[in-house]
């Protein structure tokens, strides 16, 4: 049985990449099959743990306290999750949002995920990429109970490839109710320039809407705390999905929930013929892939090694004669 289903839209290809280019996100629902869903839920408490079942580590985790990673913390008799409120005075033992960088490195079941050759196909047919969908990087963002807003910014500034196109596709991992501060896009913001390139110094803010507000006014937008099209992501379910372009202005909300954590994975693609550009060796996310004997001149020749940069869709994979994905 498939595990991805992106064949529910009723749209058109061609509407729905209008869609996309207009907006700049375009949201897709049920696409992740439950059971799939509910093995990553189960898988991410073990990875915070530290349990791993490919050969490599996540290139981040977080550390979090003893007290709550203990295999034998129970409560009930059941396993509690690193991402629980698990006292009784309304604390949580980890209220910082927690990040994972590269998850498919050290898991089966979040590498089947982010190598999906049907969200690859998908990436590239919105974007209009001749040469395919390749993974960059992707990212967990965990929010227990109580974590702070994330402030909002673009993802392009951070990937230091040519071309620089970016896509990233967002995975519900929770229901996403208001209260547990669900994804916001800013509808049209991807059409902005680069007067506020996107990047924060800080993502984790009450004020998180700071650097937007700042960025429109750059463009000319009068009053952008009222008259800002904001779309919140708010009723997505669990195995939902959306795919926005990596210029778009994004962020969240506080987790306002006293007992459920939000969960979500972001997979950020760029193009299949994608490589390194010369800031990528002072950049600590992609200086490690760029060695020291290679001159600048010839970082551009590095090629990018499948298994940290998987081609998740090709320019040889087949479509269908009338602008449908095959399934």
């Amino acid at each position: 049985m498939a595990t991805v289903n992106l064949c529910q839209n009723d749209l058109s290809l061609e509407s729905m990449r209008t869609s996309f280019q207009n907006d700049g996100f375009i949201v897709f629902h049920n696409v992740i099959d439950p059971t799939l869903v509910t093995t990553l839920q189960s898988r991410l408490d073990e990875v915070l743990r530290g349990q791993y079942n490919r050969n490599s580590p996540p290139d981040k985790a977080p550390i979090l306290q003893k007290k709550n990673t203990q295999k034998n913390h129970v409560d009930n008799g059941s396993i509690v999750s690193p991402l629980a409120r698990s006292d009784g005075d309304g604390s949580n033992y980890n209220s910082q949002v927690l990040q994972i960088i590269n998850i498919h490195k050290c898991d089966h079941d979040f590498r089947q995920l982010a190598t999906s050759p049907e969200i690859g196909r998908m990436v590239a047919e919105l974007a209009g990429w001749k040469h395919g969908a390749r993974l960059a990087q992707d990212q967990v963002w965990a929010k227990p109970p109580g974590a702070p807003s994330l402030v909002f910014h673009r993802d392009f500034p951070y990937f230091m490839f040519s071309p620089s196109d970016v896509i990233t596709v967002w995975v519900a991992l929770d229901n996403m109710d208001e209260e547990l501060g669900p994804l916001e896009y800013v509808r049209g913001s991807h059409k902005w320039g680069d007067g506020r390139v996107g990047s924060a110094s800080s993502f984790f803010h009450d004020a998180n809407k700071r650097l937007l507000y700042s960025a429109a006014r750059l463009e000319g937008i009068e009053c952008p705390e009222s008259t800002l099209d904001i779309v919140s992501m708010a009723g997505l379910k669990a195995g939902g999905i959306s795919i926005h372009n990596g210029k778009l202005w994004h962020g969240s909300g506080k987790n306002m929930s006293k007992d459920r954590p939000r969960r979500g994975m972001g997979l950020h693609f760029i193009p299949g013929e994608a490589k390194f550009t010369t800031k990528a060796r002072v950049s600590k996310l992609w200086r490690s892939h760029v060695p020291d004997d290679v001159k600048d001149e010839d970082i551009a020749l590095i090629e990018l090694s499948e298994e940290d940069f998987p081609l998740v869709h090709s320019a040889n994979d087949t479509h269908d004669m009338d602008g449908t994905l095959d399934t």
